[in-house]
C-alpha cells in the first residue's frame, strides 16, 4: 500500500544543518540594545548641552534674573542654581556690588573699573557752561555708581549708562549755573559735587533706573583759553593773599604767647609792688598811730625821743666833717667844696 506522511515530507524539505534561534522571553525584563560609537558620542554631547543649559553659577559679586519664556520668574544670588533647558529658561547676570565709573568731558587712559555694563567714556559736545556770576568754565567730572535693583537696571530703560551720562551733564550745568566761579575753583567744590550727586540720583529715581549714585568727582575746572592768562593771574593773586594771611596768622600765633607771658609778668610785678607799698604804708600808719598815742600820754618825753631819733638818723646817713671855726678860708655859702685841698695847703 502506498501512503503519504505529512510529517515526513516536511522534515525532508528543511535543510539538514540548519540551526534554530530561539528568543527566550523572561517576564519583567526589557530587551537589550546595542549602540555604536557615534551614538554614544552623540548621547554625551546631548547630555553636556542639557547640563550646561540647566546648571549655572552666579559669582559673589553678581545677581542673576531668571526668565521663563521671557517672563521674569525670580532674582537669584550667588552660588550654583538649576533651571529648565534653553530656550525655556534664560538667565541674565549683572555685577551688583561693583562700583562702575563713567568719566564725562574726557577719556581716561586706564579706567579703574572694567564692567561689561559700563559704556565707553563720554566726551560732551559742549563742555563749556555758565556759572552763577556769569563766567564761562569747562568742567570734567566722574560719576561712580552701582546697581541697586537689577530688574530695573536691565529692563526699565534702554541704555542706562547713556541716561546716567546725560543726566550727569544736565545736573552739573544746573548746579554750576547757581554757583560762583570762585566756589567752583576753591572751597565750594565739595558742595557742588554733593548737590550734583543728589540731583542725578533724583533724576534716575524718577526713571526707575535701578542705579545708586555713589559719588561725583569734579576733575578739571578751567576757563576758556581766551581768558586763561587772566584767570591764572587771579588764581595767583588769590594764592598770594592766602599765603600772606597764613604768614600773618603764624606771626600772630608766635607773638601772642610771648605778649601774654610778658603781660602776666608785668601784672605779677605790679601786684607784688602794690603789696609791698601797701604793707609799708600800713606799717608807717601803724607806727605813726603808736607815736601819736605815746605823744598824747607823755608829750615831752616823746618829743625828746623823736628829736634824738632824728639826730641818730642824720648821723648814720650823713658824712660829718669837723673844721676849725676860726679858719676863714671856708666859704659857708658854697658848702665844703674844695675843703680837702684847703686843708692840704695848710
Amino acid at each position: 500500500m502506498i501512503g503519504y506522511d505529512d510529517d515526513l515530507d516536511i522534515d525532508e524539505e528543511k535543510p539538514k544543518n540548519s540551526k534554530k534561534h530561539k528568543v527566550k522571553k523572561v517576564w519583567g525584563s526589557s530587551p537589550k540594545f546595542a549602540f555604536s560609537g557615534v551614538g554614544i558620542a552623540a548621547l554625551i554631547i546631548v547630555l553636556i548641552f542639557v547640563g550646561k543649559s540647566t546648571f549655572y553659577i552666579v559669582a559673589p559679586t553678581e545677581q542673576a534674573v531668571l526668565k521663563r519664556f521671557g517672563k521674569i520668574i525670580t532674582v537669584v544670588g550667588s552660588g550654583p542654581h538649576f533651571k529648565l533647558p534653553y530656550p525655556i529658561d534664560t538667565v541674565t547676570f549683572a555685577k551688583v556690588t561693583e562700583v562702575h565709573r563713567l568719566s564725562i568731558g574726557y577719556v581716561e587712559e586706564e579706567p579703574r573699573y572694567n564692567s561689561p555694563f559700563a559704556a565707553a567714556d563720554y566726551i560732551s559736545n559742549e563742555p563749556l557752561m555758565l556759572t552763577g556770576d556769569e563766567n564761562i568754565v569747562s568742567i570734567d567730572f566722574i560719576i561712580q555708581y552701582r546697581i541697586k535693583d537689577i530688574v530695573q537696571y536691565l529692563y526699565n530703560l534702554q541704555g542706562v549708562t547713556t541716561t546716567i551720562q546725560l543726566a550727569g551733564e544736565a545736573s552739573i550745568r544746573e548746579i554750576a549755573g547757581k554757583a560762583k566761579i570762585d566756589d567752583l575753583l576753591t572751597i565750594g567744590k565739595e558742595q557742588v559735587q554733593e548737590e550734583t550727586r543728589q540731583l542725578i540720583q533724583s533724576i534716575l529715581d524718577n526713571y526707575k533706573a535701578g542705579v545708586q549714585i555713589v559719588a561725583v568727582e569734579l576733575q578739571d575746572i578751567e576757563p576758556p583759553s581766551e581768558v586763561m592768562n587772566a584767570f591764572r593771574d587771579v588764581a595767583s593773586a588769590r594764592e598770594d593773599r592766602n599765603r600772606y594771611v597764613n604768614e600773618a596768622e603764624a606771626y600772630a600765633n608766635q607773638k601772642m604767647p610771648m605778649a601774654r607771658a610778658q603781660a602776666a609778668t608785668i601784672l605779677l610785678e605790679a601786684e607784688s609792688y602794690s603789696a609791698v607799698v601797701l604793707s609799708r604804708a600800713e606799717g608807717d600808719a601803724s607806727r605813726f598811730t603808736q607815736i601819736y598815742d605815746s605823744y598824747k600820754r607823755t608829750p615831752d618825753i616823746t618829743r625828746r625821743r623823736m628829736y634824738l631819733e632824728a639826730l641818730a638818723n642824720i648821723v648814720n646817713t650823713s658824712e660829718i666833717i669837723v673844721i676849725d671855726d676860726k679858719s676863714g678860708k671856708v666859704n659857708l655859702f658854697t658848702g665844703l667844696t674844695g675843703l680837702p685841698s684847703v686843708l692840704e695847703e695848710k
